[in-house]
């Protein structure tokens, strides 16, 4: 929580040059089935939450490019890793909800474009399902990868001097 007692989120993208703030209460929650967001995000669906209007975002390092994917809408992301970081419309603005940093937080709570949704996408959860631990032939994989990603909260730099 903020000095004001009001919410506070932080969140960015995957390479950490594009960090931003929300001072205020987050609106709704939703996944959009779209072809356009299914694009955007190359992914099933695109989770997002939109900025309440009473709220602040901030853009503390850095800031996304921009396409206009449509003739109301501009999708933010960032120009150095690609992460897809928001959906711009003339109702307001709404942030993935993966590039918080706290994601578990902001749960969905509607679908949007069910036209566009994926025949195989309600099942996604009957699929045999595996930690990465144990998968034994990417035992040697897993323990040798060094995560070049932003941790989940804010830094003072980015990327730490060693990797520069």
């Amino acid at each position: 929580m903020s000095l004001d007692n009001r919410p506070h989120y932080s969140g960015g993208c995957q390479c950490g040059a594009v960090r931003f703030h929300v001072d205020g209460k987050l609106g709704g929650a939703s996944v959009c089935h779209c072809r356009m967001c299914q694009k955007a995000f190359g992914n099933f669906y695109a989770p997002l939450v939109s900025v309440h209007r009473d709220s602040r975002l901030v853009w503390t390092r850095g800031e996304p490019k921009k396409f206009r994917s449509s003739n109301f809408g501009l999708r933010g992301f960032c120009g150095d890793c690609g992460t897809p970081l928001t959906y711009e419309a003339p109702d307001g603005v709404a942030l993935a909800i993966a590039a918080f940093d706290e994601p578990e937080e902001i749960a969905p709570t509607m679908q949007w474009g069910l036209e566009g949704k994926l025949p195989y996408v309600d099942n996604i959860h009957e699929l045999t399902g595996y930690s990465t631990e144990e998968d034994p032939d990417a035992a040697d994989f897993v323990n040798d990868i060094v995560s070049f990603q932003h941790p989940d909260h804010d830094t003072e730099t980015w990327p730490p001097e060693e990797r520069k």
